[in-house]
């Protein structure tokens, strides 16, 4: 890789590719092999490596790539054709949220890690071994990642490097894949090998971290936001029973008791992250200003923000990666054969639309914002979901279809958001029917002005107190439906 002051670094290039592994995570909701699955993650990640724009500038090249079965975990290898003389092992690992992310790990068992030369074996956790397990078995045309690298190191010039990473979990499996990859033989010499993970949990304890940082490593490095809640795992999660500094959002106790659950998921085992430290910041920037009140729903929102992939590209100061499709509104009622507008972004020639597990047949791609598809046989509400070789639309509320019903009902903002019982609020959303109730909480609130788009109440007495959060998500049930909870709804009782 170019060390030209004017290039990018190369905390920058790995996490942009470690982002770029998350290309096409998501399976259609109306099914598809893991074939079918691979192949679209392959031209995906093809389309995000020629990107020019990204720190990666298009030098990159896909050598290999594997899917475990289940879609659990993911990696691939690149080759850098600038004349660098440089390859790079991404990793995926597992996607979904992030307490599903911590629990999978399953820390609270532990089993021997027994490489080629090791003194004497490690232990590491079960659900970290389990995933490391997948990544070097895994397949693709009967070729593994290590005899997919052989294969590389053998065309290459002399006195390679290998950088091996990963974000999130992908990085604490990086941290496994990595010295696994030292033990072997390799055409022409060992390459120069270089550990950078991001975000990343651990996946042992003391002896673990020392027998990793005792490997001859051209670079070995953790990077981490300080405040993002993952790579506290296992070592320091408690702390964060204390976040977020102000503006918020403060752990209510609901989200103590969850960190105090993941905390005490290890037992008796004790983790230690190795590595060298490189903290990415030291104040609390940046933050989602939508997601700052004191609610487990704002706590577990601000996470997910502190741990994506494009927050850690903005504090590398990196540019963010492609992104899918997006659905932010559709036709709410139609039947069978009609066709239904969507608007979103990220829509091109050749994406497939899903009107929950059934795909529609036919589409219209008019701009890359707008589109049109015909509704296939089904019944009841579903999310309209479009894919693409990027990714899969995530379910959104003002994605619903329903099939000639009455169209879902959603609130989009309240004014004001905080205040006290007996104050007048008002509630903006669409499809309100003549028979709304409006509930704070679980309490019901008195109806004072109705509009098909704005409900006025007053505020009711709460059920808050020990254990019940002063923010509360004020919903509204009309015609059978009652609207998602979401940032938008919150309302907060002052003193």
């Amino acid at each position: 890789m170019a060390t030209d002051a004017n290039q990018p670094t190369v905390p920058q290039v790995t996490m942009t590719l470690s982002a770029i592994a998350a290309t096409g995570a998501t399976p259609r909701p109306s099914g598809e092999t893991l074939a079918e699955q691979s192949n679209r993650i392959i031209l995906g990640i093809n389309r995000q490596l020629a990107d020019t724009s990204l720190a990666t500038q298009g030098t990159w090249v896909l050598c290999w790539l594997g899917v475990s079965p289940g879609n659990a975990n993911m990696a691939y290898l690149a080759k850098n054709t600038d004349g660098s003389n440089s390859f790079a092992v991404a990793i995926r690992g597992t996607v979904g949220n992030v307490p599903d992310l911590l629990e999978d790990l399953d820390v609270g068992t532990v089993v021997p890690l027994n490489l080629a030369g090791m003194p004497s074996p490690v232990p590491v956790s079960k659900g970290a071994m389990k995933a490391f397990t997948q990544v070097v078995t895994m397949s693709t045309a009967g070729v593994t990642l290590a005899q997919a690298l052989g294969t590389a190191l053998a065309q290459a010039q002399p006195n390679p490097t290998v950088y091996v990473t990963g974000h999130s979990l992908g990085g604490c499996v990086a941290t496994m894949v990595a010295p696994y990859l030292q033990t072997l033989t390799w055409p022409n010499g060992r390459p120069n090998f270089e550990l950078h993970t991001f975000a990343a949990p651990t996946a042992g304890g003391e002896e673990f971290a020392s027998y990793l940082d005792s490997l001859e490593w051209q670079a070995n490095e953790r990077h981490y936001n300080m405040n993002d809640l993952v790579p506290q795992a296992w070592n320091n999660l408690a702390a964060a029973d204390h976040w977020y500094p102000d503006p918020g959002p403060k752990a209510d106790d609901d989200v103590k008791a969850v960190i105090s659950t993941l905390a005490g998921l290890p037992g008796p085992n004790v983790y230690v992250q190795p590595g060298k430290d490189h903290q990415l910041n030291n104040t609390y920037q940046p933050y989602d200003p939508n997601v700052v009140k004191q609610s487990t729903q704002d706590f577990m929102g601000q996470v997910a923000f502190q741990h994506a992939n494009s927050t850690y590209l903005g504090l590398l100061d990196a540019p963010d990666v492609q992104s899918g499709p997006v659905v932010t509104l559709v036709t709410p009622v139609g039947k069978a054969g009609a066709p239904i507008e969507i608007v979103g972004s990220g829509f091109e020639q050749g994406v497939v639309v899903d009107f929950g597990t059934v795909s529609s047949t036919r589409n219209y791609v008019m701009r890359d914002d707008v589109m049109i598809a015909w509704a296939p046989e089904g019944i009841g509400v579903v999310d309209i979901r479009v894919t693409s070789s990027l990714g899969t639309s995530p379910a959104v509320p003002r994605g619903q279809f329903a099939y000639g019903g009455c169209a879902p009902v959603l609130v989009t903002g309240i004014s004001p958001d905080s205040g006290r019982v007996g104050d007048q609020v008002q509630v903006q959303g669409i499809y309100f029917g003549q028979d709304s109730q409006v509930y704070f909480g679980d309490k019901l609130a008195e109806l004072i002005e109705y509009g098909t788009e704005q409900l006025v109440v007053k505020a009711p007495t709460a059920t808050i107190g020990l254990g019940k959060s002063a923010t509360v998500n004020v919903t509204v049930l009309s015609s059978s439906y009652s609207s998602p909870a979401s940032p938008a709804d919150e309302f907060t009782y002052l003193e």
